[in-house]
């Protein structure tokens, strides 16, 4: 084993670790004081069929998060949605295993393996994704607070630090978007001074790869229809907890689970353990609590909420991660690729370097 290969299992163990330590802290702010055994005896008495349709709808979500990316990728390479929905799957399933969201990277790989699209723009897309989730998460909380208000403390403080971060982000990545010439003089001044000539090359030729994914960020129709398929896979979304809390006995209102769908998941953008365990629940038993709901009930309908938005799509990835011939170990080839650089972004490098 290299010397690259120790450091960079040395970083995922402390990125375990430490997504541990977050997760187990939640865990223990949302749960102490509970008793768990009447937290069982809720989860034991739902409604079965209402999980069901639950789960029919948030894979309506999933098909609407494959059209928003085939979207997104159209400047690179158009892709049909039908070969697109499983690499999907699979990065989701990665993103429920492993920690840090590192099925993002599994499915750059996975794209780059089947559709021989550069990691690179593939991530840069993703990226754009994630943002915009971000900013369709504070939409919700604007537009449901004056039909379901929320006066604790703690949700304004999310609310504020989310706003900076994901208005923060898109800005600056419109900035990049609309000045790729300015941005690539800058990128390429920076790598030639302070890299040696082979690294100069490689990076200039990723962070190339990097603006092509965000092309569809110069043009304002892109832009709304980025908007629009989010603001309807968070919408479908927030249908499914709405359908599973018909599976218990309490009743809120839609406004109410679209404050639950945006803080959630925007506490979930904090580093955890694999599946967002803790991250998710404590937020989710907080706000329903805060809307008056028992917290014994708040509690068994998250952790049942949390494992029916878990276990379908990770299951589905698992099989489409065995139809497609890949194993535990590409996701470590995956993110070796994204340190080291592709052969293809590297080729495409050298050869512009040639040209120039």
């Amino acid at each position: 084993m290299t010397r690259s290969d120790v450091l960079r299992a040395s970083r995922r163990s402390a990125t375990l670790v430490v997504g541990l330590i977050v997760s187990l802290v939640f865990l223990y702010i949302g749960l102490s004081g509970l008793k768990l055994s009447e937290v069982w005896d809720g989860m034991r008495g739902i409604h079965l069929g209402w999980l069901g349709a639950g789960a029919a709808v948030y894979f309506l979500a999933v098909w609407g998060r494959t059209w928003r990316w085939h979207y997104l990728l159209r400047s690179i390479k158009g892709i049909e949605l039908r070969r697109l929905f499983p690499i999907v799957v699979i990065g989701y399933m990665g993103n429920n295993v492993y920690p840090f969201r590192a099925g993002e990277v599994i499915r750059a790989y996975v794209l780059k393996r089947d559709e021989q699209v550069s990691m690179s723009s593939s991530l840069a897309t993703i990226v754009i994704e994630r943002i915009f989730d971000g900013l369709v998460m504070l939409i919700f909380v604007f537009v449901a607070l004056p039909f379901a208000d929320f006066q604790e403390p703690w949700l304004r403080d999310v609310v504020f630090f989310s706003t900076l971060l994901f208005w923060g982000a898109f800005l600056a990545f419109l900035w990049v978007a609309l000045r790729p010439q300015t941005m690539r003089r800058l990128y390429s001044a920076v790598f030639d001074r302070l890299l040696p000539a082979a690294l100069s090359v490689r990076f200039k030729g990723l962070a190339d790869h990097f603006l092509l994914g965000l092309d569809n960020l110069r043009h304002p129709r892109d832009l709304f229809m980025t908007l629009v398929s989010s603001v309807f896979i968070w919408l479908t979304e927030t249908t499914k907890y709405w359908l599973v809390m018909h599976a218990f006995d309490f009743e809120v209102s839609f406004f109410v689970l679209m404050v639950m769908t945006a803080v959630v998941n925007l506490a979930t953008t904090l580093p955890s353990s694999p599946g967002y365990v803790g991250t998710f629940d404590t937020p989710g038993i907080k706000t329903l609590t805060a809307y008056g709901v028992k917290e014994t009930t708040a509690a068994s309908y998250t952790l049942v909420l949390h494992a029916a938005l878990w276990l379908p799509i990770t299951m589905l990835g698992f099989y489409y991660l065995y139809r497609k011939g890949l194993s535990w170990r590409d996701f470590a080839r995956a993110q070796q690729a994204v340190g080291e650089g592709d052969a293809a972004d590297q080729a495409v490098a050298v050869g512009r370097e040639g040209v120039a």
